[in-house]
């Protein structure tokens, strides 16, 4: 008997960490045993959170009418006493039992109720109904009751963690959906809000999309507000950059390939058009692509098929293309470097990025924007930039565009030992002998002259321009400050603070 007991018990927890759902599991363990132990039937009853009430989780040896009946009872009797008390209960002669007589299969027939526990914590009953005597009963359904439990706890357990990541991955798509709102993206020029306009027209439609413009103008950025704004938002954004990678592999990474469609290919892997399957696909420096890719790129776009390298199998697609490229597409088109047909396919909706030189006025919004981000994130406190500075940013043409600005911004913050940015904290491509007073050959003179220039300046914006002042901050005299703002040629006009107009009252 001790024998056949513990192969019940290890074919019960064989049917318990079966990778199936838990009541599929459960049901099974009760076919186990009314076949081991010749029950008349085996129910388990779980409680419902929501409800805190008991429901039939899982049934064995019951007509669907005697189901019925008991489903309307579960809630009562010696199911919700054991329940609530944690204590097992037999009942001898079930036959002759008003509520649950027609559970019972002869007048013999006696029902074993346990509590199925987790630390002390009552999560449901294991009932069943048998009509001879089994020596080893009392014994065995409470461990097979305490085997349940610990099934449900690891079950509890991974639904619970499984709805965290759920919760998690919501949270963090609405913060990148946030993120890359039209708002976040700094600029109010003319250029930008026309760009602005351009975005807001094509984001909610399938178009493909090609972003134009130099290197650094923010094309990526602008491939993201697309895509978060579009209704693709909730499916992927799969970015590849096609100057990033070698021909011999550029065509593995956006198709895929077979294990051993080439030498190293040792495993299946997907291609970016796998991975971007219902959503959104950025090829960032499009113009760079091999000619061979072009031609599979122009199917794909054709026909929404591709293969991977090495199958044989064709694979339909559905994503969004946005592509983008610093290159004069047109030129490389007349010298044989890019198909014609395919720009044609790429050029439905085109978005000019202007370069930074053109949008003047949004260069100190930006420098604000990276001073605040790069303060942070270095551990500084550093109020403004002096007018100075921003005289020469202001000067500065960038061919490198806001890419420049933000490195130049970030070492700003980096050298600045104090709490405002100086012209000398500026990268020395900015600072030219026209804006900082510095000649190409620094002497100490010219140096000193030109951060005694900058702490006049500065010293003037705080206190809009009053001499008298600006004479006690610097612990100078008027005299002596009038004779440096008349030396170095500084306006103190324009650090005056206009007056409120007059209302007429």
């Amino acid at each position: 008997m001790l024998t056949s007991s513990l192969d019940l018990i290890s074919d019960i927890n064989n049917a318990l960490t079966h990778k199936r759902d838990v009541r599929v599991n459960i049901r099974s363990v009760l076919d186990l045993i009314q076949k081991a132990l010749g029950l008349s039937s085996a129910i388990v009853f779980l409680e419902q959170p929501e409800t805190e009430t008991l429901t039939i989780a899982a049934a064995n040896g019951l007509e669907a009418a005697d189901f019925r009946r008991l489903e309307t009872r579960a809630g009562r009797g010696a199911f919700q006493e054991v329940f609530e008390s944690g204590e097992p209960i037999v009942i001898n002669m079930i036959k002759a039992d008003p509520s649950f007589g027609f559970l019972g299969a002869g007048l013999q027939s006696r029902l074993h109720v346990v509590p199925i526990l987790l630390e002390h914590h009552s999560l449901g009953v294991l009932s069943v109904v048998l009509d001879t005597e089994f020596k080893d009963l009392a014994k065995l359904l409470p461990l097979i009751a305490s085997m349940i439990a610990q099934t449900l706890r690891i079950e509890h357990s991974v639904r619970g963690e499984r709805q965290k990541l759920i919760e998690e991955n919501s949270h963090l798509k609405q913060e990148l959906k946030e993120k890359h709102e039209f708002t976040h993206i700094i600029g109010t020029s003319n250029p930008m809000k026309h760009v602005y306009d351009q975005v807001t027209q094509v984001a909610r439609s399938n178009a493909t999309v090609l972003l134009r413009g130099e290197s650094g103008t923010g094309k990526e950025m602008i491939a993201n507000a697309i895509h978060y704004n579009s209704l693709r938002s909730k499916r992927p954004l799969i970015k590849i950059n096609c100057a990033a990678l070698p021909d011999t592999l550029i065509e593995s990474e956006l198709f895929g390939h077979e294990k051993g469609a080439f030498t190293g290919a040792d495993r299946f892997k997907k291609g970016r058009f796998d991975m971007a399957d219902g959503g959104t696909l950025f090829l960032d420096e499009i113009g760079d692509l091999p000619l061979q890719t072009q031609i599979k790129l122009l199917r794909v776009l054709q026909e929404r098929e591709f293969e991977r390298l090495g199958g044989g199998d064709t694979i339909r697609t559905n994503i969004r293309l946005i592509t983008a490229t610093n290159k004069n597409l047109e030129e490389a088109i007349a010298k044989g470097d890019f198909r014609e047909d395919l720009y044609y396919r790429l050029n439905v909706f085109t978005i000019h990025l202007p370069p930074l030189r053109e949008r003047k006025s949004d260069i100190l919004l930006l420098a604000e924007h990276f001073l605040e981000k790069y303060e942070i994130e270095h551990g500084k406190r550093i109020r403004r930039i002096s007018t100075p500075a921003i005289d020469m940013l202001m000067s500065y043409h960038f061919p490198g565009n806001v890419r420049e600005l933000e490195n130049a911004i970030e070492r700003a913050v980096l050298v600045c030992d104090a709490n405002v940015i100086h012209g000398h904290h500026l990268p020395p491509t900015l600072q030219t002998a026209e804006v900082s007073g510095t000649m190409t050959n620094l002497t100490l003179a010219s140096a000193v002259e030109a951060f005694e220039r900058d702490m006049i300046q500065d010293t003037l914006k705080s206190t809009g321009g009053n001499i008298a002042k600006a004479a006690k901050t610097l612990d100078s005299t008027e005299r002596i400050l009038g004779y440096k703002i008349k030396k170095y040629g500084i306006d103190t006009i324009r650090f005056r603070r206009k007056k409120p107009e007059s209302d007429g009252r």
